[in-house]
């Protein structure tokens, strides 16, 4: 992130801002989107963060660290806008006709869904840490500072969301067997 764009933003300057919106917004949203589930959802708490952060930023210390802040700022979004909005947001998939059908894909489908619903199941500080690590590709260490939380309390938030979504796998696919009449 350039620096000087980042002060000129906390300066006042719209047109320095609306750089900066432009160049974290993808991420943001992408962000939101796989945490909380929903589009729609992540849409509207995208545009509050953005609101909060042309507010805050005049306050922010250290220009180079406005990535990791806006983070936190999009989190704390999530976690504040999500208990509102608990109902469940089903995800349709629309499938090519014309594609020639697989079993692999049926089995590609379910187990996509298997680990949609596993995803869904765990707590909000959980999917914050596994997105931001396994898709913004942050380390550890990083997800932490971005998020205001120890370093080890980070480490652990992967460790039991990662278990979870193991274990519903590895449900799912016992059930699968044994409909198949596999032995598990």
């Amino acid at each position: 992130m350039d620096r000087d764009l980042v002060e000129r933003a906390a300066a006042g300057d719209q047109a320095a801002f609306a750089d900066l919106v432009h160049q974290v917004s993808d991420t943001l949203f992408g962000i939101a989107r796989r945490i909380l589930r929903d589009p729609g959802l992540a849409e509207d708490v995208l545009q509050n963060a953005l609101v909060t952060i042309w507010r805050k930023l005049p306050h922010l210390r250290d220009p180079d660290r406005f990535e990791a802040w806006a983070y936190r700022i999009l989190v704390n979004a999530c976690y504040a806008d999500a208990p509102r909005n608990r109902q469940w947001a089903s995800t349709v998939r629309v499938l090519p006709i014309d594609r020639v059908n697989d079993a692999d894909d049926y089995q590609s489908i379910s187990d996509r869904d298997e680990l949609e619903r596993a995803f869904r199941q765990l707590p909000l500080d959980q999917r914050a840490v596994f997105v931001l690590h396994h898709h913004s590709g942050l380390p550890l260490v990083a997800v932490a500072e971005a998020l205001g939380i120890p370093d080890g309390t980070a480490r652990s938030r992967l460790h039991y969301a990662t278990l979870a979504l193991r274990a519903a796998f590895v449900a799912s696919r016992a059930r699968d067997d044994l409909r198949e009449g596999r032995l598990a």
